[in-house]
């Protein structure tokens, strides 16, 4: 699964790795958490790029209430294109959510120890999202799961599964609302190469979401 992430990255470097052509202002964030607002990447069916406000936690167009309703933070790669909560976004409406890393958990000596899992490079990347629209009395809310996947060896160390990230050359293809196909957009949607990633275990101060600092993306000496 994915239940936190971080994005350090500004948006003019969001905007040259994204190849965006707008991007609202925003600042960096070390412990982003579900309900939280955060900069997703949708591409319209010209082509053009831009970053939106989003919440993190799905809430379908077609749900009558928001109160009560589910908001999943997660899809399954795997299912997402046939369940009724978010096939309508998998066909029509996918996003890149931009990452510098994302965090999981480990059970070590008992106790809930929280790795970071980053790119080698140290560049920004970008997670499978689905967006979805709901109109609500006072207006329009923009709310996205992120899909999770298999996870590949260097995960699978920490977690079973782990966020669906999509390779820069597929970018394009994943965010065209024009195509459709799910065995094609599934073949996007596998293990991302463990060659280029690493983890580290960091501090459990990332438990809480009320902590955000770089300090957060710190490796611990020993674990």
């Amino acid at each position: 699964m994915c239940g936190r992430f971080a994005l350090k990255a500004l948006p003019p470097e969001i905007m040259a790795r994204f190849g965006l052509g707008e991007c609202f202002d925003f600042g960096p964030r070390y412990n982003i958490a579900p309900s939280q607002a955060v900069a997703v990447v949708r591409q319209d069916g010209a082509g053009r790029r831009s970053a939106i406000p989003a919440r993190w936690g799905l809430l379908p167009a077609w749900a009558k209430d928001s109160q009560g309703m589910p908001r999943p933070i997660n899809a399954k790669a795997e299912t997402a294109a046939l369940k009724p909560m978010f096939r309508h976004a998998f066909r029509k409406s996918r996003v890149l959510v931009p990452a510098d890393g994302f965090y999981e958990w480990k059970t070590v000596a008992g106790k809930k120890q929280p790795y970071l899992i980053r790119m080698r490079d140290g560049l920004s990347f970008g997670m499978a999202g689905l967006l979805e629209h709901w109109q609500g009395p006072d207006g329009e809310v923009l709310s996205f799961a992120i899909l999770t996947t298999q996870a590949n060896p260097l995960m699978a160390e920490i977690h079973e599964r782990m966020p669906a990230i999509i390779k820069p050359e597929d970018y394009a293809h994943w965010l065209d609302p024009a195509r459709s196909d799910v065995e094609e957009l599934q073949g996007m949607i596998g293990p991302y190469p463990e060659r280029l990633m690493e983890a580290y275990a960091v501090s459990r101060r990332v438990n809480y979401p009320k902590n955000d600092g770089p300090d957060l993306l710190a490796p611990l000496s020993e674990v």
